[in-house]
C-alpha cells in the first residue's frame, strides 16, 4: 500500500468468473494502448496530451501521473482483467485513471455520472468492479451502494471535501505512490463500454484493445500506413505525427463515458494528440469555443444536432455581433449517436471550410458506414444517409443479404473488426454477434435499406428503447419510476421526433380518477427515482389504456396516441 495512505476494505476480494476468452500471451510488444501510450510519453514528452478548461498537460506528466495511479492498483492487487469503474466527469482524473488501469492490465468501465444510487449499484456489481473512481459531488450516491458491493475493494474520490468512509483521495494516491513498473501486457486486454443497448438493463460491451486499434485505419491513411502489427509501429506513426506537425487536436465536446467522446480520445491518444475536454457539466457553447480558440483545437467530436444547434447559435451570434469565434484551428467535426440533420451540417460550413464526418456506427460495431462533406464539393449534406463501410451489409430478419437497391428493410451488419461480446450475457452475445457462413458479424439491431449506389438509409432501432441526444433511454424505467406514484394507474414511455435531441420522452399517462396532480409533480417525482435525463418531458394524459391482448405493452398504440395528443 503506498505509505501514508489508510483505505478500508469495503468487500471480499473473490474473483469473478469470466466467461473463457482465447487470450495471446503478454509481450512487451503488445498493441495495447497503455504501452503504445508510454512510448509515445517517451519520444514526445513535452507534448500536450490532455487538457481540461484552460489547463493543458504534456505527455510526460499524463504519464506519470497514471503510473502513480497504477501503483496503487497493483498495490491494492487489481490487475489483469480487474474492473476499475469510472463514475466521473471529463477532466484529467478520468483519463489517468483509465490508463493506470490499462496500465496494470486491468479494465475500465465507463458509468454515467447521471445514475442514481440502485442504477449505480447494478452497474458495479454486474461489471465486477473492484475500484471505483468518483467525483466529489457524487459521493452520496456510493456512500449508500459500496458496502452493498462485494468485490469493491478501492474507492478513489476525485475532487475535494470530506471523504467518504473507506475512501482515499485520488491526488494522496498520485502524491504517495511511485511510478509502477512497466509490465507486458496483450493486445485481447479489454476495455468495457456500458450501453443501454435495446433491451434489458446496460450491458458491457468487451472491446479488445487491438480490435478498438484496428478500427483506426483513417487515421493510419494519413500516413500513408496500413494498421500497425505492434506497439512499436504504433510509436513510430504517433512520433512521425508529430514531425509532420500533422497531429489531432481533439475536443471531446460530449462526456468520455460515451461512445463518441470515449473512442474518439483512445484513437487520438494512440497517434499521439491531444484531448480536450470542457470544464462545464452541461454543453456551454460560449466555453467549447473559447477552448477550441485557446488550445488550437483541430477536430470537435459532438453528438448530432443537440450539441451542433447551440454551438451554431453561438457562432451566429459572435458573427452578429462583430466578433466571430476562431475557428482557424479546426479542419474536422465529427459526430456520431445520434441524428445530424443536414440543415445544421450546411450552417457549419457557412461560417467555415471544413470536413464534416457524420459517423454510422453503435457501441458493439465501429465504423459501419460514413458521410463526409467539404464545402464547395457538389455532394450535399443529408439526413440518415452514409457511404456504407467495407466490412458492412445489410440483412434481412430472415437471414438474407439485401443486395443494392432491393429496396428491402434489414438490419446493418459488421464483419470487421468487433467485440467480444458482452459481459455475463451468452444469450444477448449470441443474438447481436452471431456466426453466419463461419464469419462473425456484429448486429446491434439498426435497421436500414441499401441503395443502388450502395448508400445505406438508417431508418432506426428496431425496438423501443429512445435515443434523446445520444443517451440510450428504457421505457420500462421510465414507467417504472412513474408508476411508483400514487396518482398514475398505468403508463408508457415512448420517444417522439424532436428537432435538438433526435428523441424526446414521452408519457402516456392513465390517472387515478377523481386525483389531481400536475404535470411538473409527476416528472420530478421520476427524477428522484431515476437520473434527470430519463424523466419525461411531456406527460400526456389518456382517459383510458390500451394493452395487448397478453397484458404486455402495445407501444404501437401509445406511439400513435402521443403523437396525436402532442400535436394537439
Amino acid at each position: 500500500m503506498p505509505e501514508g495512505i489508510v483505505v478500508v476494505d469495503v468487500g471480499a476480494s473473490m474473483t469473478p468468473a469470466y466467461a473463457a476468452v482465447d487470450m495471446t500471451p503478454p509481450t512487451s510488444d503488445a498493441l495495447n494502448f497503455a504501452t503504445i501510450w508510454e512510448g509515445i510519453a517517451d519520444a514526445v514528452g513535452e507534448a500536450p496530451a490532455v487538457a481540461h478548461g484552460p489547463e493543458a498537460r504534456d505527455w510526460a506528466t499524463f504519464e506519470n501521473r497514471a503510473a502513480r495511479l497504477a501503483d496503487a492498483l497493483r498495490c491494492f492487487d487489481i490487475g489483469s482483467n480487474d474492473k476499475v469503474a469510472l463514475y466521473l466527469y471529463n477532466g484529467f482524473e478520468y483519463q489517468e485513471a483509465q490508463f493506470a488501469a490499462f496500465k496494470q492490465r486491468a479494465v475500465p468501465c465507463n458509468v454515467n455520472y447521471r445514475y442514481l444510487a440502485e442504477e449505480l449499484e447494478y452497474l458495479l456489481d454486474n461489471a465486477d468492479a473492484k475500484a471505483v473512481f468518483f467525483d466529489a459531488s457524487l459521493r452520496d450516491r456510493v456512500a449508500q451502494v459500496a458496502d452493498r458491493c462485494e468485490q469493491l475493494r478501492l474507492l478513489v474520490q476525485v475532487g475535494g471535501g470530506e471523504l467518504i468512509d473507506g475512501a482515499v483521495a485520488c491526488e494522496d494516491l498520485i502524491a504517495h505512490s511511485a511510478p509502477a513498473p512497466r509490465i507486458e501486457r496483450s493486445g485481447d486486454d479489454l476495455w468495457f463500454l456500458y450501453t443501454g443497448g435495446t433491451t434489458g438493463s446496460p450491458k458491457a460491451v468487451m472491446w479488445p484493445q487491438d480490435q478498438l486499434i484496428a478500427n483506426m485505419d483513417g487515421h493510419y491513411r494519413i500516413l500513408e500506413r496500413g494498421i500497425p502489427d505492434n506497439a512499436a509501429a504504433a510509436v513510430d506513426a504517433a512520433v512521425e505525427m508529430h514531425e509532420r506537425k500533422r497531429t489531432t487536436r481533439l475536443l471531446a465536446a460530449a462526456p468520455l463515458m460515451h461512445g463518441t467522446s470515449g473512442i474518439n480520445s483512445l484513437h487520438v491518444l494512440t497517434m499521439g494528440g491531444m484531448v480536450a475536454t470542457l470544464v462545464s457539466r452541461s454543453l456551454d457553447a460560449e466555453e467549447l469555443w473559447s477552448s477550441v480558440a485557446r488550445h488550437r483545437l483541430t477536430m470537435l467530436a459532438i453528438v448530432g444536432d443537440a450539441f451542433a444547434r447551440p454551438m451554431l447559435e453561438s457562432l451566429d451570434a459572435a458573427k452578429a455581433a462583430g466578433r466571430p469565434h476562431d475557428l482557424s484551428s479546426v479542419y474536422q467535426v465529427l459526430s456520431s449517436g445520434v441524428m445530424w440533420s443536414a440543415e445544421s451540417k450546411m450552417a457549419f460550413l457557412e461560417h467555415k471550410a471544413m470536413t464534416l464526418i457524420d459517423s454510422l456506427g453503435a457501441s458493439e460495431s465501429i465504423g459501419q458506414g460514413m458521410q463526409a462533406i467539404r464545402r464547395g464539393e457538389s455532394a450535399e449534406a443529408a439526413t440518415g444517409r452514409f457511404s456504407s463501410g467495407p466490412t458492412t451489409a445489410v440483412i434481412s430478419d430472415d437471414g438474407r443479404f439485401l443486395p443494392p437497391g432491393s429496396g428491402e428493410v434489414g438490419r446493418l451488419a459488421n464483419a470487421g473488426a468487433n467485440p467480444i461480446g458482452y459481459y455475463k450475457d451468452e444469450a444477448r452475445t449470441e443474438e447481436v454477434f452471431p456466426l453466419i457462413g463461419g464469419v462473425r458479424w456484429s448486429i446491434p439491431g439498426d435497421y436500414a435499406t441499401v441503395g443502388e449506389d450502395g448508400t445505406i438509409t438508417l431508418l432506426g432501432r428496431g425496438s423501443v428503447c429512445i435515443n434523446s441526444g445520444g443517451e440510450k433511454i428504457f421505457p420500462e424505467e421510465v414507467e417504472e419510476a412513474l408508476k411508483s406514484h400514487s396518482a398514475v394507474l398505468d403508463c408508457n414511455a415512448v420517444g417522439l421526433a424532436d428537432p435538438r435531441w433526435g428523441q424526446s420522452v414521452n408519457a402516456v399517462v392513465l390517472i387515478e380518477p377523481g386525483v389531481e396532480v400536475s404535470d411538473d409533480d409527476l416528472i420530478a417525482h421520476c427524477r428522484t427515482r431515476i437520473a434527470s435525463y430519463k424523466a419525461p418531458k411531456r406527460i400526456l394524459r389518456v382517459e383510458e389504456f390500451v394493452r395487448s391482448p397478453n397484458g404486455k405493452s402495445d407501444y404501437e398504440w401509445a406511439r400513435a396516441t402521443a403523437e396525436s395528443l402532442a400535436e394537439g
